[in-house]
């Protein structure tokens, strides 16, 4: 959508609950990452040190305000 990275979230039943949830660059890839299979906030942080180098602290917390924010949105399945 206009060069941005969203995720759409559809209403339930007709009502009009519609929320965008815009991605930045970090968040996209751990969306393609993650996508269609299980994973756990430690596979989020495997693939945040393969991909920018970081140390293994730093990505587990950035990994566990992603999933975080995913859960807040209600993007998560249990």
């Amino acid at each position: 959508m206009a060069g941005q990275h969203v995720v759409i979230i559809q209403g339930r039943n007709g009502a009009d609950m519609t929320r965008i949830i815009s991605l930045n660059d970090t968040s996209l890839f751990l969306w393609n990452q993650m996508k269609d299979r299980e994973f756990d906030v430690e596979d989020a942080a495997d693939a945040l040190v393969s991909r920018y180098g970081i140390d293994r602290e730093l990505a587990a917390r950035d990994a566990q305000a992603w999933c975080d924010k995913l859960e807040e949105c209600h993007l998560l399945a249990e």
